[in-house]
């Protein structure tokens, strides 16, 4: 008879802890606790390959937690639950305790299924790892292929199909170029303006690559000053800095053998650079208060929100730090250019965002979706992240429409694509009547959507007669969307 893998769940929530019970004990053999001394306590009397644990706990977090497990019990696999998705508690979760994966909440009982069979097989391959090295020395090609094609296996979808996109999108002639660099471990830049999303695809290369099950580390250099960035990316040796009682271990320790990616690389200083150049090209890095250099084996992923070939040439950024980092360059496309990516994208972060903050909704209605692709969307995915909050803060349905969408996206057409900024129209050519004209079908468009084409509302807050409202409509051709034209009303 085969035995069932063993999941340990740790929540303080009982109800919570009986869902993810029913949701996985056909599959595996379930344990339950509701406190993390209770869970340390079957950990000792059990072989556990994989633990789910809820972040939030009266006493010891899921992220204290889970550290202390992955010093015990290196073997298995750390899966934390959580309802609050901010990039900085991710981040931390992940390079404090090690762990694999996180799952929101409300998860999806088929979600957590493949969650765990995913991380079941990966403490599987990781225990034949451990068999197979003992016979390298008789069977070194095959062990190795065969390996890798688990690897590949395991691996494939953790990575670039993260990366969401529309079938047609722009993105996915960048993400089959990345997907070639990947399995080569040499350094990769990515450029892109700031919010097109450098660091999912450096992340997507991480697990795509053959340093997979190893860490991927990332840190935002904009703005950081030198002392604390070096303190950050180098670490500090114990009694090195005044008011730190221990050592601290750097980024460039943590990512050894596996990935460091580091954005913001255009503001880097001279100093910086030229730290960073030992590390790209030796390995080698000095951690403050030491007099010795240690040396990783990492792979760098480099980002930048402008071409580093004009700093080069003007003297900012040094040319043997660029030759470096740029073995291969990827452009990330900003969102103007993703137009038939902007749908899938509001969907996705209005879910996320509504499970964040415990707001269920259905979805954004179609003409949202049609306004939200018809703005340029300069700050890329911060900004239409924002948007797509502020929609869900302010929503009474359970499907978002458009009237809810801020009113300079608003007087964006939806469906065209000229230069959708009102500066464009107020400096650009053309006669004064025709930019008048512009100006006020842009005011008559966000004003009707935004009062959901009351008629009555917007000629009296335009200060308009009905007769002169509807005659302004029929003039600039405006028409209510997803409706069909009808004779004028009586």
């Amino acid at each position: 008879m085969t035995t069932l893998p063993t999941l340990l769940l740790v929540d303080d929530e009982a109800h919570s802890l009986n869902a993810m019970r029913m949701a996985l004990e056909d599959e595996f053999d379930c344990l339950t606790a509701s406190d993390a001394d209770e869970a340390a306590r079957l950990m000792a009397e059990h072989d556990v390959q994989v633990i789910f644990c809820d972040q939030r706990m009266p006493g010891r977090s899921g992220v204290a937690f889970l550290t202390d497990m992955r010093d015990r019990w290196p073997e298995t696999v750390r899966i934390i639950i959580t309802g609050f998705t901010e990039t900085n508690d991710m981040i931390a979760a992940i390079n404090e305790a090690g762990i694999y994966q996180f799952v929101t909440k409300p998860w999806h009982p088929d979600h957590l299924l493949m969650t765990a069979k995913n991380a079941a097989d990966l403490f599987r391959l990781s225990r034949e790892h451990e068999r197979m090295s003992l016979e390298m020395r008789y069977l070194a090609r095959t062990v190795e292929s065969k390996l890798g094609q688990q690897r590949r296996a395991l691996r494939e979808g953790l990575g670039f199909e993260k990366v969401l996109r529309a079938p047609n999108s722009p993105l996915n002639a960048v993400i089959a170029q990345a997907r070639q660099y990947a399995s080569f471990d040499v350094p990769v830049l990515i450029t892109g303006e700031a919010g097109t999303g450098k660091a999912a695809l450096a992340r997507a290369m991480h697990y795509g690559s053959l340093r997979a099950d190893r860490p991927f580390q990332e840190i935002d250099c904009t703005g950081v000053e030198d002392d604390i960035l070096e303190l950050e990316l180098f670490g500090a040796r114990r009694g090195a800095i005044a008011g730190l009682q221990t050592g601290k271990v750097g980024l460039v320790q943590k990512a050894d053998r596996g990935t460091l990616f580091l954005n913001g690389l255009a503001g880097l200083s001279p100093r910086m650079q030229l730290a960073l150049l030992r590390v790209a090209r030796d390995g080698a890095f000095r951690p403050a208060g030491s007099h010795e250099v240690s040396r990783v084996d990492l792979r760098l992923l480099g980002g930048a929100d402008c071409d580093l070939r004009i700093a080069v040439a003007e003297g900012r950024f040094r040319a043997d730090l660029y030759y470096a980092l740029a073995r291969a360059v990827l452009e990330m496309p900003p969102l103007r250019e993703r137009r038939g990516d902007i749908g899938l994208l509001a969907q996705t972060l209005l879910f996320d965002a509504a499970a964040a903050h415990g707001k269920p909704v259905h979805g954004l209605s179609e003409d949202a979706t049609r306004f939200l692709a018809g703005y340029d969307w300069p700050g890329n995915l911060r900004e239409l992240e924002n948007e797509v909050t502020r929609m869900l803060i302010f929503s009474q349905d359970s499907v978002l429409g458009p009237e809810l969408i801020s009113r300079h996206i608003l007087q964006a057409a939806p469906g065209t694509q000229p230069d959708l900024a009102l500066g464009a129209v107020l400096t650009g050519r053309g006669t004064l009547k025709d930019r008048v004209d512009e100006v006020e079908a842009r005011i008559l468009r966000e004003t009707l959507t935004r009062l959901k084409w009351n008629k009555s509302r917007a000629a009296q807050e335009l200060d308009l007669s009905r007769v002169g409202l509807r005659a302004k409509i029929e003039r600039y051709g405006i028409e209510e969307p997803g409706k069909v034209p009808q004779s004028e009303e009586e």
